[in-house]
């Protein structure tokens, strides 16, 4: 549905040239969710703007269903209103003075396309009912909920029944509690329509929870491509690990077949890869690091409580072990106190080995 090669673009600034992307490969499935994931100044939002039409990149090619829109080294350029997208931006960006039906209906009377008053009824009532606005056709914009008005803006880019749908940071703007139901509606919607979507953010919970794949950028580069659990349990790089959730890294070496760390010669599942990598990075999530009672032992995975912080259905603890931090998620209920010693249980099947 929509492909990306090569894709490049910069901006001069006074300080010089600032790549933005360099040289992005990217395949999006008919249907698909996907997510672009990264910190600000990624490239994640100048990707998405250059899909929708609204920035040229400067070299590289983009289509959409088969068909060139982008191709600097050819001069083809397809216009935005030409590219059958419908597009939701942070700022919701509804018109204010308008009540919600019109703030529906503008793609239809305004757009490239036109359509009959009974048809753009029609069309209008369908999207409002998909995004469950029902009844609210005359409700001004300005006495709507942030909620709503994402709402609006959501039935208003999918009212002309686009074939793709750009989402740019649509839920940042919302409250913690309506952005997790957002969520939640956002999924159901777009499967509902069949639409391929390709949305950014840098929230890592919501690229996890909405997408089909996950595409994590950092410096104008693609670092990984895979669906949510694949990116979460198994990074490709230290970068993407410490990105994408809670991560715990321990220097290490390899020699004569084992892992040496601050933590004791482990056993563990080294790659070939590293056989003789020499310094490695290893890494485990705070949920893989157990604690148990001690029972009055000392060896060199037991430690010292050095911190709790409650969040209601988990507990994150801070122990220290042989001069090491390692941070750990328990369930809230867990009975363990600053000060107190435990025991530590890393299983070898959980660490992650990354290059130095």
């Amino acid at each position: 549905m929509i492909t990306i090669r090569g894709l490049k673009k910069w901006f001069d600034t006074r300080r010089g040239r600032v790549e933005a992307l360099r040289g992005i490969d990217l395949e999006i499935g008919e249907r698909e969710f996907c997510v672009l994931l990264g910190p600000s100044g990624c490239g994640k939002t100048t990707t998405l703007r250059c899909v929708a039409g609204l920035e040229r990149p400067d070299a590289g090619e983009i289509e959409i269903e088969g068909v060139t829109v982008n191709a600097p080294a050819r001069r083809v350029y397809v216009p935005t209103e030409k590219r059958d997208i419908g597009m939701v931006f942070q700022s919701y960006a509804i018109w204010p003075h308008m009540n919600v039906f019109q703030n529906v209906a503008f793609p239809l009377v305004r757009g490239r396309k036109r359509f009959g008053k009974e048809l753009v009824a029609e069309k209008v009532r369908r999207a409002l009912h998909l995004v469950q606005l029902d009844g609210l056709e005359d409700r001004p914009a300005t006495d709507l909920s942030g909620g709503q008005q994402q709402r609006v803006a959501m039935a208003r880019a999918m009212v002309t029944e686009p074939k793709i749908l750009l989402m740019d940071e649509p839920l940042s703007n919302l409250d913690a509690r309506l952005r997790e139901q957002m969520r939640v509606e956002l999924k159901k919607i777009t499967r509902a329509v069949g639409v391929t979507t390709l949305y950014v953010t840098h929230d890592q919970a919501e690229a996890l929870s909405l997408g089909d794949r996950v595409c994590v950028m950092h410096g104008g580069e693609i670092l990984q491509v895979a669906a949510p659990d694949e990116v979460y349990a198994r990074p490709a790089n230290i970068f993407v690990a410490e990105f994408v959730g809670e991560m715990n890294f321990v220097k290490a070496k390899i020699a004569a077949g084992s892992v040496e760390c601050a933590l004791g010669s482990l056993e563990l599942p080294v790659p070939p890869a590293f056989a003789a990598a020499g310094a490695v990075t290893l890494a485990i999530r705070p949920e893989h690091v157990e604690l148990a009672a001690a029972d009055g032992a000392s060896g060199p995975l037991v430690g010292t409580i050095a911190s709790k912080n409650y969040l209601g259905d988990a507990a994150l603890v801070e122990i220290e072990v042989n001069g090491v931090t390692l941070l750990a998620k328990l369930p809230g209920d867990t009975e363990i106190a600053v000060g107190q010693r435990a025991a530590v249980v890393l299983r070898p099947e959980r660490w992650r080995v990354f290059a130095e």
